[in-house]
């Protein structure tokens, strides 16, 4: 059990003054010795709400695993790896999924930690290799839980919960409500706990039809990414090849954007996500993959350049913005004659792009603020984000306001520097040390 004191440090940690409603329901209930069921949307603080009743389970005697998270994507099992972090609980924390070497991960397991995340094809494959024992896992939260059935982890998912024969506690944790729970999670009279957006007054959003003339969208795309006002926007695409096609039509026509997909590298996969993230790039053009379970900053727009298939596909889209009472607008882009999925509201109002340009008003979107710089060093080298920002601004005489977001990983990190900052600073630093290493710095590809 923490005292409040610890929780009020915890909460310092995190940058939260207080629990929301659904955290305060979420704690009291996984505190309690009975399954729970915690549906709430997209960027309402459930990592939080289940990560800070788990911590008060954990037992600082036990040396072995003592619970388990299984995410859909290894974007997702990072993020709460990063919040548990950030918590500063003293818990060891390990984080597995593919593409991520595996001897490493044996290495990591060698010592168990108190906390055990990953996705569910890589534990599966620990658990055949017994990487780790499974006795003393009492509690298994299941995030994001019908994301990764529908990913197809359904077997997977069935071996681990059967392996794990000491469990009390479970936890599934969705922003989908109306989901059939498969038997092989023996869910045993949940508490259930239900904050969905429909049923929040207060909810920001606005969706918008935006007709096309064209059965193709990209003249409109084009023209609506243009009337934004150089704001960021996430563009929803239901394939990866498409994606990627609609990211290269756009550069031809002088719009940078990145690409984000499953089939991308992981390595690549990050780097779009964190040039995104700081403000490099300002359009994402992605698959459903990006509809949830991402660390990604608030967005004011959402663009549907094609329309999912499934209803609650659509809701976790739109999640990803108008989150926590802010305003947010979805825009649907529809060919005229396309047919309307039963899902869409018949009444949306109807966004018209303007046809006349204003006298010197620019077409294009700005070119972003920033851009990101690679270094190849991180955590494991000692460094950290102070070192970075002390180094480039003796060396590379750069002031408070030209460096944006930095991350640092094991190995290498990143770092937004502002646009017009950046030939001048690499040349200052070409040859200069960071705490008496010379480390690989380039604008990041």
């Amino acid at each position: 059990m923490i005292t409040p004191q610890q929780q009020a440090q915890i909460l310092t940690n995190l940058g939260i003054s207080a629990l929301n409603p659904m955290q305060e329901a979420a704690q009291k209930a996984i505190r309690q010795d009975n399954d729970t069921f915690l549906i709430a949307p997209t960027g309402s603080g459930k990592t939080v709400g289940f990560l800070l009743p788990i911590l008060q389970l954990l037992r600082p005697e036990q040396k072995t695993v003592q619970c388990l998270i299984l995410a859909p994507s290894r974007e997702l099992a990072l993020q709460i790896e990063q919040v548990w972090k950030k918590m500063a609980t003293g818990y060891k924390v390990n984080v597995c999924y593919g593409g991520h070497p595996v001897e490493t991960e044996i290495r990591n397991l060698s010592n168990p930690p108190a906390l055990l995340i990953g996705t569910p094809g890589r534990i599966a494959d620990h658990i055949t290799r017994r990487s780790f024992s499974l006795e003393g896992i009492h509690t298994l939260v299941l995030d994001e839980f019908d994301k990764s059935l529908a990913l197809g982890f359904h077997d997977e998912m069935d071996f681990i919960i059967g392996g794990l024969r000491n469990l009390r506690k479970r936890v599934l944790v969705s922003a989908t409500s109306g989901i059939t729970i498969p038997d092989f999670i023996r869910l045993k009279s949940p508490t259930k706990l239900t904050f969905t957006a429909e049923n929040d007054e207060s909810s920001g959003l606005t969706i918008q039809v935006v007709y096309s003339e064209s059965k193709d969208k990209l003249d409109t795309l084009f023209e609506l990414l243009c009337s934004l006002n150089s704001e960021a926007a996430l563009i929803f695409c239901n394939h990866r090849d498409a994606a990627e096609r609609t990211s290269e039509l756009l550069a031809e026509r002088g719009i940078h954007s990145l690409v984000y997909h499953g089939g991308m590298e992981q390595i690549d996969r990050e780097r779009a996500l964190i040039q995104f993230r700081n403000g490099s790039t300002r359009y994402l053009v992605t698959t459903d993959l990006a509809a949830r379970g991402l660390d990604i900053p608030e967005m004011k727009y959402v663009i549907h350049y094609h329309l999912p298939l499934q209803e609650h596909e659509f809701t976790h889209r739109n999640g990803r913005t108008a989150r926590m009472h802010a305003s947010g607008t979805a825009y649907v882009i529809l060919f005229r004659d396309e047919p309307r999925p039963t899902y869409l509201d018949a009444s949306l109002d109807e966004f018209r792009l303007s046809t006349e340009k204003q006298p010197g008003e620019p077409t294009l979107p700005r070119p972003p603020d920033f851009a990101t710089l690679y270094i190849s060093g991180g955590k494991k080298n000692k460094l950290n984000k102070i070192d970075i920002v002390g180094f480039f601004s003796q060396k590379g005489h750069l002031d408070k306001g030209d460096l944006g977001l930095i991350e640092v990983k094991d190995f290498i990190s990143f770092a937004a520097v502002k646009q017009e900052k950046v030939q001048a600073l690499l040349a200052l630093i070409s040859q200069e040390k960071m705490k008496g290493k010379k480390y690989k710095i380039e604008v990041a590809r």
